[in-house]
């Protein structure tokens, strides 16, 4: 989990009611009792957790050991705020992981569940924390149906067990003659994996985990929405009186906070218009540049408010991980510090991948604690890479013309809006620090999610 989470965990966790942990919760493997209240949950102090293996679900870091994926991250925060451990019972497929609830055996099932009419009628749902969409994700270079009276020109391979059946049993009611197979598992991404590799054309994939794979696989592309907007939540045991309400103030608590917001933004991130060859070139460069340098970019972390995924991240942004790079405007390294900024850090050589590295954190970290107290959040790490690229006097610019014209000077998002309005000359003449291209920063930050998000898709 990053600093940026850890942090929005621990002030959800504050704001909620309940005793605190002295630490996040640890993973147990003890065996389950079945309980009948919440109360008795809370002085057995174990949440036991039924989930599937995946990568934005259920999956090992290969740094620590520990359980990652974005549910992981969703149970550790709530689990903080019960004052409870985890238990993680990761089950062989959906339909496994139903039984197991039905049984007793888990208190909550946690794996991006579809909220469906039929598992509904089944099963006691807390709140919804994401809205997605079935999507038919194929191979680009073999049948990409982008109608759904084309669906049977592809062979189709989902997930057994899952919603996307029933999504195909209802088109093929309507368009007869549609055949598929069904695979057995946890997750769609093995499938995914395999239409990367041609083993058939396509598989059904909900949207967010399509956007999540295709920034790792990308000969992947998708075809069609094959249904509407549907709810994810986790379905929960019911006999447990006082779960239920637990959830949905602690969902509702998560909502208000922006906590998953954050959380989205972590393990989807805002990933723009796909572009094949940046993403194969990034993916290349993964394998045959980032090793010289992850040790100085994760060194490099460890004193400053960032996650080294970040570090490296801006990094790529600014030279591609060369340190020989160098600008028409003079900015060189694999941080591209001005030779001015070089010299207020404290950096001697700038082509020196560690100079360069500790002096581009240091620059960034003096940049984010000037950050008005007022931006929080991720707001700020988006403020701070912003001046950055464009400078600070620029960005307070930017938030005298955003109050200006009635937007809100602590949010990236009215700030984003804002800073093209630099070099308008309706603008600039009135402000400060006068002309700037205020659409680069823009485009630098939303370069620098989207990279985060590819480096970190690549390591699951």
């Amino acid at each position: 989990m990053s600093k940026a989470l850890a942090l929005a965990g621990l002030s959800l966790a504050l704001v909620q009611c309940g005793p605190q942990p002295s630490q996040a919760p640890i993973e147990q493997t003890q065996a389950q009792t079945r309980i009948s209240s919440l109360e008795e949950l809370l002085i057995g102090g174990r949440l036991v957790v039924l989930t599937l293996d995946g990568p934005t679900i259920h999956a090992t870091d290969a740094d620590t050991s520990a359980p990652t994926g974005y549910e992981v991250d969703l149970v550790r925060a709530f689990a903080i705020d019960l004052g409870v451990s985890v238990q993680y019972e990761v089950m062989p497929d959906i339909d496994s992981l139903l039984a197991a609830l039905d049984a007793g055996d888990g208190h909550v099932a946690a794996a991006n569940l579809t909220v469906t009419d039929e598992r509904a009628r089944k099963y006691d749902f807390g709140p919804a924390y994401r809205t997605v969409r079935e999507q038919l994700v194929c191979n680009d270079s073999g049948p990409v149906p982008t109608r759904l009276d084309r669906l049977a020109e592809a062979r189709i391979v989902v997930l057994e067990g899952s919603s996307y059946r029933g999504t195909l049993e209802d088109h093929a009611r309507r368009l007869g003659g549609l055949e598929w197979t069904e695979a057995n598992g946890g997750s769609a991404m093995p499938l995914l994996e395999q239409v990367q590799a041609d083993a058939f054309d396509c598989t059904i994939a909900d949207s967010h985990l399509a956007d999540f794979a295709r920034r790792r696989l990308p000969d992947i592309v998708v075809g069609l929405d094959l249904s509407e907007e549907q709810s994810l939540a986790w379905a929960y045991d019911s006999s447990i009186d006082g779960l239920g309400d637990a959830l949905d103030t602690w969902f509702a608590g998560a909502h208000a906070t922006g906590f998953l917001e954050e959380l989205d933004e972590r393990w989807f991130g805002r990933f723009g218009d796909f572009d094949y060859v940046d993403v194969a070139e990034f993916i290349n460069r993964v394998e045959t540049r980032l090793p010289e340098y992850e040790a100085l970019f994760r060194l490099a972390a460890d004193d400053s408010p960032f996650e080294w995924e970040l570090i490296a991240a801006q990094a790529y942004q600014e030279s591609h991980w060369d340190p020989d790079a160098i600008s028409a405007t003079g900015v060189e390294g694999l941080m591209m510090l001005t030779l001015s900024t070089a010299e207020r850090v404290g950096i001697a050589d700038r082509t020196d991948p560690r100079q360069s590295i500790e002096g581009g954190v240091t620059y960034l970290t003096d940049l984010y604690g000037r950050v008005p107290d007022s931006v929080t959040g991720q707001d700020r790490l988006w403020f701070a890479l912003a001046a950055y690229n464009v400078g600070m006097g620029h960005m307070y610019d930017t938030r005298a013309l955003a109050e200006r014209l009635g937007r809100d000077k602590n949010s990236w998002a009215d700030l984003e809006a804002t800073l093209p309005l630099l070099s308008d000359p309706d603008y600039y003449p009135s402000l400060r620090y006068g002309y700037a291209r205020g659409y680069e920063p823009v485009a630098y930050v939303q370069k620098v999610r989207e990279y985060r998000a590819l480096l970190e898709a690549q390591r699951l």
